[in-house]
């Protein structure tokens, strides 16, 4: 009897659990959602995290909330998003930051700063930091909640069709470059252009740009630069790391329920890792097939460099005294900078720099 007893309450106990599941995810609402991407869906990594996001998020939350990416142009220009994202014409997009700069230079230090953060300094800002807390402060007035998604780590400093030995060869040069460092070469007598990545190739075939810039090898390939300029220099000092941002409409974000906001911070997150390693793993074997083509690599000279850094120090005082807004990030940030350089310096550098002798001792 007893026994009997033991089961029909293990029957009823096992009945309540099997109950229980569907209720839980019947209180699952169905959301979809449009994600406007700045970028190509030719490029893999940049595109692809939107699309990674996008499985991750459907794949958490068994199909109910589902995420549809669009390529660049496909609904809204690729310069077109944050308006997009402001005005509610898409719930989300995915991009680069430094690309409103016309509307504020603080947009800058949401992806990237010239002679700034590496990838490590800057997520450590951002995360653990305050820094973060300082670039929604800023976007709230966008009506945009922000988060990290994706990172290129330290650019190529791009594709020439001549040498640039001298800081007199930067005078006139018609140069593709994204952000605010087209501010800075401004001042060294460049002419910036800001081109989205699917028009970079026929305005660099065409003549009507003499150079451009784009984010590493594994990128640069696939759009052909390669083709239309030989020289390939770098670093890309005006990129040591250069982070990507969800935007997502304040309105959308605050009707999600906890359980699904803490499921996209959590995939935005994943996407941010997923990125930097994928560029980490398919740079080397790309730079090399570029070299086997022709590509010819050069570094920007000590002089070059030493120039554009004390023109983008002067440049980072004046805004800073001009544009509240811009200070009031800056601040923080250059000191957060000094402290991880000294940090890195001590450490990281021996480390890498030794490394880097034997390797060189190998080959």
């Amino acid at each position: 009897m007893k026994r009997r007893a033991f089961l029909a309450a293990g029957g009823v106990g096992l009945a309540a659990t099997t109950v229980a599941a569907p209720a839980i995810a019947q209180s699952q609402p169905e959301v979809k959602w449009r994600l406007a991407s700045s970028f190509p869906k030719t490029l893999d990594t940049i595109y692809g995290g939107a699309e990674q996001l996008a499985k991750r998020v459907a794949e958490a939350t068994d199909n109910k909330f589902q995420i549809r990416a669009f390529g660049a142009g496909e609904l809204v220009p690729a310069f077109g998003v944050l308006d997009a994202v402001q005005n509610n014409t898409v719930e989300m997009a995915h991009t680069a930051s430094y690309y409103f700069v016309g509307k504020d230079p603080t947009f800058t230090f949401d992806c990237t700063v010239p002679f700034g953060m590496n990838r490590r300094m800057m997520a450590a800002w951002q995360r653990q930091g305050g820094g973060q807390k300082l670039l929604q402060d800023f976007f709230d007035d966008y009506k945009v909640h922000l988060m990290p998604c994706g990172n290129t780590g330290t650019q190529m400093g791009g594709w020439f069709r001549k040498e640039i030995k001298t800081v007199d060869d930067l005078k006139g040069l018609k140069f593709r470059i994204g952000g605010w460092a087209g501010a800075l070469l401004e001042k060294m007598g460049v002419v910036p252009q800001q081109i989205a990545a699917g028009d970079i190739y026929p305005a660099l075939e065409k003549g009507t740009i003499d150079a451009a810039e784009w984010v590493g090898p594994y990128d640069d390939e696939k759009l052909g630069l390669f083709k239309v300029a030989k020289y390939y220099y770098y670093p890309g000092w005006w990129e040591g790391n250069a982070s990507l941002s969800l935007y997502i409409n304040q309105q959308q974000w605050e009707s999600l329920p906890a359980s699904y906001k803490a499921i996209l911070e959590a995939a935005s997150a994943e996407v941010d890792s997923w990125m930097m390693a994928k560029y980490d793993a398919e740079n080397p074997a790309a730079l090399k097939r570029l070299v086997s083509k022709g590509a010819v690599l050069r570094p920007f000279s000590n002089d070059i460099m030493s120039a554009c850094y004390k023109t983008a120090q002067q440049l980072y005082t004046d805004t800073a005294a001009a544009n509240p807004k811009f200070k009031k990030i800056y601040e923080p940030w250059k000191a957060f900078l000094a402290e991880q350089d000294e940090w890195f310096r001590v450490n990281e550098y021996r480390f890498d720099t030794f490394m880097f002798q034997q390797t060189q001792k190998k080959t």
